[in-house]
């Protein structure tokens, strides 16, 4: 059997793409790798995307160059994790004190790891956590 070798990409979906992009890239700094009216593509960390999509504008299927992408969308409160070095904690406090970004809630887990919780503008649930969090983490 093959096996995956990694999480290449996620996905939000947005109401105002521009504010939710400019939110990940000052706050992160992600680069941006695409950039149309429908999605925001991100680098994060050099390896992997983080997706902005508008809100609706990815229901239906999109014809491309290379082939069809189906249909895809999603509501709600969604989640994502970043992973941060520990050492790191108080520099990602200050940095969401300057953008004005609040603090939802920390966690101290069981075996060993921290996450600090806070809300992008479209109000899904961002998550910096570190190591110890997870067995495989």
């Amino acid at each position: 059997m093959p096996t995956v070798t990694g999480l290449l990409e996620t996905s939000l979906y947005v109401d105002d793409l521009e504010r939710a992009a400019e939110f990940y890239k000052t706050l992160f700094e992600f680069k941006t790798l695409v950039s149309d009216d429908t999605v925001h593509a991100l680098s994060v960390s050099g390896n992997q995307v983080l997706l902005l999509f508008r809100r609706g504008a990815t229901a239906r299927p999109v014809p491309t160059r290379g082939g069809v992408i189906p249909g895809h969308t999603g509501s709600g409160q969604l989640h994502l994790a970043f992973a941060v070095h520990a050492l790191d904690l108080e520099a990602w406090r200050d940095a969401l004190n300057r953008n004005n970004v609040g603090i939802e809630s920390e966690v101290d887990w069981i075996a060993g790891g921290h996450s600090i919780y806070f809300r992008d503008p479209d109000r899904n649930l961002v998550e910096l956590v570190t190591p110890g969090t997870w067995s495989i983490y």
